[in-house]
């Protein structure tokens, strides 16, 4: 199932299950990404940037050696990595930092595990100026502390969480804190296919810019 339905689900999966208290917050997330989709200017300021911030379209190459060691189908690799900040995270958190601008949002969380979701949210941050906030796993600022180096260096704080098994699940808990508090000025950045309605439906429209290509 490609499309999810009005409540947000994907045949068994998908929909809402948070608190009351984030309900009409995300119903603004919502109702502003479908009013951006249709939006020109909004699309037309998203591919400048894709196109000369992030470096896009990436390179389509013929792995030749991969595909002969396998047989049968030819292999291509999308490459990705060749993006600003070194993957497709950029992608999103571009999309979405620019939603947030339109619905008057003035700092913008994260969560992150290995932290390239980090890098990338502080990367766009950066670039419009917003104040950003990542929360990470106590356990995970100590295995990706390059990363943690790189999201301060950008201008984010990195808010080690000490709760639970100190990992990502318990950053995605803390900043889903923070949006309960925080939510007239605050956006909350998700950067996989996850979490609550519209995240897994906005996550996978800004990366499907890798497919239109790959199709080109």
């Amino acid at each position: 199932m490609s499309l999810p339905s009005k409540t947000g689900f994907y045949g068994e999966y998908g929909g809402r299950f948070v608190p009351e208290d984030l309900i009409m917050v995300l119903d603004e997330v919502k109702q502003a990404f479908y009013r951006c989709k249709e939006d020109e200017e909004f699309q037309n300021e998203l591919a400048y940037y894709l196109k000369d911030f992030v470096g896009r379209p990436s390179p389509l190459y013929f792995a030749e050696r991969l595909t002969n060691a396998i047989g049968g189908a030819k292999i291509y690799l999308k490459r990705e990595d060749l993006n600003h900040t070194g993957a497709h995270k950029i992608n999103n958190t571009l999309g979405q930092v620019l939603l947030a601008k339109r619905l008057g949002k003035k700092r913008i969380i994260a969560e992150t595990g290995a932290g390239q979701h980090g890098v990338a949210t502080a990367t766009a941050c950066a670039l419009f100026e917003m104040e950003c906030i990542i929360y990470m796993g106590e356990e995970d600022t100590r295995r990706q502390a390059l990363n943690v180096f790189r999201m301060e260096l950008l201008g984010a704080k990195v808010v080690a969480v000490k709760t639970g098994t100190r990992t990502l699940k318990d950053a995605v808990d803390e900043a889903l804190n923070d949006l309960i508090l925080n939510y007239k000025d605050t956006y909350y950045m998700l950067g996989s296919a996850v979490g609550p309605d519209p995240y897994p439906e906005m996550v996978k429209y800004f990366q499907s810019v890798i497919g239109a290509e790959a199709k080109q």
